[in-house]
């Protein structure tokens, strides 16, 4: 069982960043892709970013490709979310997630097995 903590979250104002973490449980944390998720009101969660177990691949949303950055420090079983430029359309919860499964599968939330609790990330104009 792999547990997830979110953090980071919170409100700022549009062009601002910030950075989520998501710290991990599992030892064996460096065996897990990772993918970053957001759910706004009346929306499907979906995938922002996901990044490989050994950090060598990354996928991004068109929608925050050149302003966000995924990564993952093995050493500190974290994965991070940069997040630059931020508009208001990137309000939403933000969730992580973890998966031992194929690449493939890891730009729909079907793919992953575990979850984090998420954090509200609120972006005002």
């Amino acid at each position: 069982q792999v547990q997830l903590v979110e953090s980071g979250g919170g409100l700022v104002q549009a062009g601002d960043s910030l950075r989520l973490s998501c710290a991990a449980s599992e030892r064996t944390f460096s065996s897990y892709s990772m993918g970053w998720f957001r759910q706004a009101p009346g929306k499907e969660r979906e995938c922002v970013a996901a990044i490989s177990w050994s950090g060598g691949t990354t996928y991004y949303a068109d929608s925050v490709k050149g302003r966000f950055t995924i990564s993952k420090d093995n050493t500190k079983n974290t994965v991070y979310l940069q997040m630059n430029s931020l508009k208001p359309e990137d309000t939403a919860v933000y969730y992580c997630a973890a998966t031992n499964s194929f690449w493939s599968l890891t730009r729909s939330a079907s793919g992953y097995k575990y979850w984090g609790q998420g954090t509200q990330v609120t972006v005002s104009s």
